[in-house]
């Protein structure tokens, strides 16, 4: 099968169900007759550029990312008043600590709202580093986002 065609039929599961493990992606491919791997589908969310947002039910689940500014700030406030640890400032680094699974929802979450005052993201499974544009706005950036976990 093509990476097109099984990225879409992930873009499908995903949209249709409640799905919080790679492995159950791989059981829901399996049983339409997609054969994959797990490491396969490891390499297609990230590709995809798959986050895992609080579900209704209060667990996690693997969702596309999406481009509105609004849904973006709302999912992260959500995400870091549930998941958020602590945090401390070094220059323009601010690192963010929060739940296992739940760093790469809150860098590609913070990425989505293309504030001026952040540089860029990177996001691993427990840890997110946040570098400023400058040092000065590192602050300024800590002040934001540690409103959003209250």
């Amino acid at each position: 099968m093509r990476k097109q065609d099984r990225q879409k039929a992930i873009r499908t599961l995903i949209q249709q169900n409640s799905i919080d493990r790679q492995e159950d992606i791989v059981k829901l491919l399996r049983e339409q007759g997609i054969e994959v791997t797990q490491a396969t589908i490891s390499r297609d969310i990230k590709e995809m550029q798959l986050i895992k947002l609080p579900s209704p039910k209060g667990n996690y689940q693997y969702s596309m990312p999406t481009e509105k500014k609004m849904d973006a700030e709302k999912k992260l406030r959500h995400t870091l008043h549930d998941s958020y640890v602590s945090s401390r400032i070094q220059n323009e680094f601010f690192l963010i600590k929060v739940l296992p699974g739940n760093g790469p929802a809150v860098a590609s979450l913070i990425d989505q709202l293309k504030m001026e005052q952040i540089f860029g993201t990177i996001g691993d499974d427990d840890t997110v580093l946040v570098i400023a544009a400058t040092t000065e706005k590192t602050h300024e950036v800590q002040k934001i986002l540690l409103e959003m976990t209250e």
